[in-house]
């Protein structure tokens, strides 16, 4: 996934990039101290998701996703929590408060995987494979990246859910994993 950090503060940058330099998938495209140089940037290039800070000098967060057409799915990080509504308002995926633990990142990655399962199962329908798609789940006390095409099915029952792959089983103390339906692998 390549991403994109859109911040004035240098501390926030090597934060996100600490956690998302423990994520294979995840790809930094570019570090931006602007608005105005993400613009710059995005003129020529894609990127799959932003990490977005709201408060930046001359162009603000939110002004800066109202200028973009298509944008890609967002991710704020911010230290104000007054502006949240207005950020789902603008349909970003989550809403990550300074300082966040990594817990609170992966979750919000997670949101960002699952939110493009729909586009996975209708690509499924057309017989093309979601290579590349990983979600993590919290299994006792450490985090397990797992492949979404290897994804068997997902049973819950009671505080447990259980994950069925091609590889195993895997056993989640969770009552909801981010998934509104059981997927079934075709």
């Amino acid at each position: 996934m390549r991403y994109l950090i859109i911040d004035d503060e240098h501390i926030a940058h090597k934060i996100i990039m600490e956690y998302c330099e423990m994520l294979p998938h995840m790809k930094l495209q570019k570090n931006c101290y602007s608005a105005l140089e993400a613009l710059e940037y995005l003129n020529t290039h894609q990127v799959d998701l932003i990490f977005l800070d709201i408060n930046m000098p001359k162009l603000k967060g939110f002004e800066f996703l109202r200028t973009l057409s298509s944008p890609p799915k967002v991710i704020v990080t911010t230290a104000y929590s007054e502006f949240a509504i207005e950020g789902y308002e603008l349909n970003v995926v989550d809403y990550l408060l300074k300082p966040f633990s990594l817990e609170r990142f992966l979750s919000a990655i997670n949101k960002v995987t699952s939110s493009t399962i729909s586009t996975i199962s209708m690509a499924r329908q057309q017989n093309i494979k979601p290579e590349g798609q990983h979600i993590f789940l919290k299994q006792n006390n450490s985090h397990v990246q797992l492949a979404i095409d290897s994804i068997l099915f997902i049973e819950a029952s009671g505080n447990y859910t259980k994950v069925v792959t091609t590889d195993g089983i895997i056993s989640i103390r969770e009552k909801n994993i981010g998934y509104d339906t059981i997927i079934f692998r075709q």
